[in-house]
């Protein structure tokens, strides 16, 4: 029998410290203006690379759709109730959010904005947006209608193919300029190696060892190019730690190593793994009222628990099966006005 998303341990473990981690940056960019240098306390310094953990979010993404398909030669079982399955457990909450937000914003923007937010346009339709968080939402729909392509491209061409296939473009747009703010390429054929790697990465046998060495080389470049730099060259920095990310998840669904996966796989991040979309969704609103900023985390957390409780299916929302969130990049100060939350 094949194995499901849901057998899998420490995904969800990883999807809830990754939301934990968003809502605690954001906290931090609010209490410490001047991001992406570190203007806190050095002891604070880990939390200025938020943006890493959009890469993983959307590399998360691909993984999880991807491991039932990998285990049944790469066939998504069905087109329409895939989109059924995403819509039922992404829409609901989405649009609640969206509602919360237009009544929270101390400026909201006007009917054409929530129109584009509810349709999920708005990685095409450049409007403000009452939630800087918003914008993952529409990219992990697009990356949606790209899915059964990609599995498709996987069955027929194989792993090294698929990924050419859609790297390739996204390198040549970046050395042509087209990836820089303004311009064209939006924000879903970005991401959409990153959640290509994931998706080839389900169907791989991967050892710690081999995971450990992909990443190595990512995080010394971060570590010695510091904050600043590595702000200003994600485009690059994401495309070299997605498929470093995508081994790691690989052998944490291998089961090793074994005392990370029972950490990852313990009860209490289950559980916040369980309402991190939620948590993701509200974090903004819930931030921009309370102050100090810190004072957020655990209002956040128990206010994304009852919403989830409340709006998400029974099957459960997977944070969007891990996207990540623009927000990660915010540098201004967003009290009140959660449209100006976040900044590509």
């Amino acid at each position: 029998m094949a194995m499901t998303r849901a057998q899998i341990r420490g995904l969800d473990g990883i999807r809830g410290l990754l939301a934990l981690y968003v809502v605690v940056h954001h906290c931090w960019l609010l209490t410490y203006p001047g991001y992406p240098a570190n203007t806190g306390p050095a002891w604070l310094g880990w939390l200025v690379h938020g943006r890493l953990a959009v890469v993983a979010f959307i590399v998360l993404s691909g993984f999880s759709l991807a491991t039932g398909p990998a285990r049944d030669g790469w066939r998504l079982g069905g087109v329409r109730d895939f989109a059924r399955r995403r819509a039922r457990r992404i829409l609901p909450p989405y649009w609640a959010a969206l509602a919360l937000s237009l009544v929270i914003v101390s400026d909201p923007p006007g009917p054409r904005s929530a129109v584009v937010h509810i349709l999920l346009l708005q990685d095409l339709v450049a409007v403000r947006s009452p939630n800087g968080a918003f914008w993952s939402i529409a990219v992990e729909a697009g990356l949606y209608v790209a899915f059964p392509v990609l599995l498709l491209l996987r069955r027929r061409a194989g792993t090294t193919l698929t990924l050419a296939a859609v790297t390739v473009p996204v390198i040549v747009a970046g050395l042509l300029g087209l990836a820089a703010p303004g311009r064209p390429i939006g924000y879903t054929l970005e991401f959409l190696p990153l959640f290509t790697a994931g998706v080839v990465a389900a169907g791989a046998r991967v050892t710690p060892r081999l995971a450990a060495l992909a990443a190595a080389p990512v995080l010394l470049l971060i570590a010695v190019q510091g904050p600043v730099w590595t702000v200003r060259h994600y485009y690059w920095v994401d495309l070299a730690a997605g498929p470093a990310i995508a081994l790691f998840l690989a052998a944490i669904a291998g089961g090793r190593p074994a005392a990370l996966v029972r950490f990852l796989d313990s009860r209490p991040l289950r559980t916040l793994g369980g309402f991190s979309y939620s948590l993701y969704l509200i974090h903004l609103p819930v931030i921009a009222l309370l102050t100090p900023a810190f004072a957020a985390v655990p209002v956040c957390l128990l206010l994304a628990w009852i919403f989830a409780s409340l709006l998400e299916t029974s099957d459960r929302n997977r944070f969007h099966q891990g996207i990540s969130m623009r927000a990660l990049s915010c540098s201004g100060t967003f009290k009140g006005d959660l449209s100006r939350s976040i900044a590509p």
